[in-house]
C-alpha cells in the first residue's frame, strides 16, 4: 500500500488542486513524479536492507551483494529520469524492463519465504505482488510511455494516426 500511496500521491494532488483551484497541472507530470517517487523509495531498500534483498536471490547468483547494490543504483537514475521531463519515456521503458527482469526474484522470495516484505508469506504473497507488478507496469506505460492523442492500432484512420 505505500507504494501505490507514494506512485499516486502527486497525482492525486494534481488532480484536487485542478478541482480546487481552476489551474491546470500537468497530469502526466504529477504522474511521472509519483514514479520517481517511487523508485527512489525502492532504490533507498537495496542500500538499507541489502542482506535481505541479497536472500531474494538464489544462492547460485554470484556477486548477490554487489548485484543488489547495482540494481539500487538503477532504480535510482530511473526516478532520476521520472523528474527529468525529455527522460520521462525512456525512463519509462527502463522502469518497465526492471519490473519485468526484477520479479523472478519476488517470485524465488516468496516461494523461499525469505523474511523481507512480505515474502515470507510464501506463495500467498504473489498473489498480492503480482497484480501491483501490473499496476505499476500500467502507470508506467501509461503516464510515461504512451504518446497521448497517437493511435494504438495500426488500422485506425489515417487522420488519427498523423
Amino acid at each position: 500500500m505505500i507504494m501505490l500511496a507514494l506512485m499516486t500521491a502527486p497525482y492525486v494532488g494534481a488532480l484536487i488542486l485542478n478541482s480546487a483551484s481552476g489551474r491546470q497541472y500537468d497530469l502526466r507530470a504529477a504522474a511521472a513524479i509519483g514514479l520517481g517517487i517511487l523508485f527512489a523509495f525502492t532504490g533507498i531498500g537495496h542500500f538499507v536492507q541489502t542482506e535481505l534483498m541479497a536472500m531474494m536471490l538464489p544462492e547460485h547468483v554470484p556477486g548477490r551483494v554487489p548485484l543488489v547494490y547495482l540494481t539500487g543504483v538503477v532504480e535510482f537514475v530511473i526516478a532520476a529520469g521520472f523528474f527529468l521531463p525529455q527522460h520521462r519515456q525512456l525512463a519509462g521503458w527502463a522502469a518497465a524492463a526492471a519490473l519485468v527482469l526484477f520479479f523472478p526474484a519476488n517470485v524465488y522470495a516468496a516461494i523461499n519465504q525469505v523474511p523481507m516484505g512480505g515474502h515470507a508469506w510464501g506463495a500467498v504473497y504473489l498473489l498480492v505482488r503480482a497484480p501491483l507488478q501490473i499496476i505499476i507496469l500500467f502507470w508506467v506505460y501509461w503516464f510515461t510511455i504512451r504518446q497521448p492523442g497517437k493511435a494504438l492500432h495500426a488500422d485506425a484512420p489515417r487522420a488519427a494516426r498523423r
